[in-house]
Order: C-alpha cells, then sequence, then structure tokens
C-alpha cells in the first residue's frame, strides 16, 4: 500500500487538493505557495523515510478558532507536507473501504454531504417515518482516555 501512496499520480493529485484548499502554514511556517518547490526537493528523501519507517510527521500547530456559540474550539493545523501525505493515505485507503459504507452514510465520504444527508432525513419525514437519530462525534476526541495504554497498537 505504501507503493501507491507514493505514486507519482497519488501524490499529484494530493498536492492538488492541499493547493486547492489553501489553509495555513503548520509549525514550519511554510504557506500552500511554497510546497511544489518543497516537494521538489524533498520528495525523493520522504518517499525514502517513509519506505524506510523512519518519516516522523512534524508536530501539529494548535489554533483556538471561535465557535457561534460564542466558545472557542481549538484547531489542529498540520504543515503543508503533512497536508499532502495524509491527503494521498486517504485517497488510497478511500477505495479500499468506500464500497464498505452504507449508502446513507454521509459523512467525510466523496460526493456526499452534509446537505444530503439533511434531504435524506426530509425525505424520510415526508414518507411517513417519525424518528431521526443524529449521532454526533465531534467531541469525542475530547472525551476519550489518550492515555490508555497495552493497546493493540501501542
Amino acid at each position: 500500500m505504501i507503493e501507491q501512496v507514493l505514486n507519482r499520480g497519488n501524490l499529484t493529485k494530493a498536492y492538488k487538493h492541499v493547493l486547492s484548499n489553501k489553509g495555513s502554514a503548520g509549525v514550519d511556517n511554510m504557506p500552500v505557495d511554497k510546497l511544489y518547490e518543497h516537494l521538489l526537493k524533498n520528495m525523493e528523501r520522504i518517499a525514502s523515510e517513509i519506505r524506510q519507517g523512519k518519516y516522523l510527521p512534524q508536530a501539529i500547530l494548535g489554533v483556538e478558532i471561535p465557535k457561534s456559540n460564542g466558545k472557542t474550539r481549538l484547531l489542529g493545523i498540520p504543515t503543508v507536507t503533512d497536508r499532502v501525505l495524509q491527503q494521498a493515505v486517504g485517497q488510497v485507503i478511500a477505495i479500499k473501504f468506500e464500497m464498505e459504507f452504507e449508502d446513507q452514510s454521509y459523512g467525510f465520504r466523496p460526493n456526499k454531504n452534509a446537505q444530503q444527508a439533511v434531504q435524506k432525513a426530509q425525505e424520510y419525514i415526508n414518507s411517513g417515518f417519525q424518528h431521526i437519530v443524529d449521532i454526533d462525534l465531534k467531541t469525542f476526541f475530547d472525551e476519550v482516555d489518550h492515555c490508555i495504554y497495552n493497546t493493540p497498537y501501542s
């Protein structure tokens, strides 16, 4: 799977996606418009480190952003290099798992969005269904114990 992630076409698609999203610089202060030059100079080294299991993503920049209710939410901003790599991995994984998802699953999927979920809920209501369950995991990772040791993945 690593070679699929590091495939030039996959990385190019990932780069274009990150470029189109723009976004802020991470802890390395590299803006998106400097990404192409950086990848041109460093991609062989980065790919080699990934293949050898030696690549370490950089730290995430934490920025508090305001919410509509007056509170703030902590937003983690990876470096643009790490965003490209995350996107490249996501593209490969999405192909492998997309067929496993139910049609009525709308979160973070290609060609699916919140507006479609609302439209489907309205269709269900109009056809006589009376109960809708909305599961929101947005604060799940704020509540989960991140210090649990001896998991199968540690």
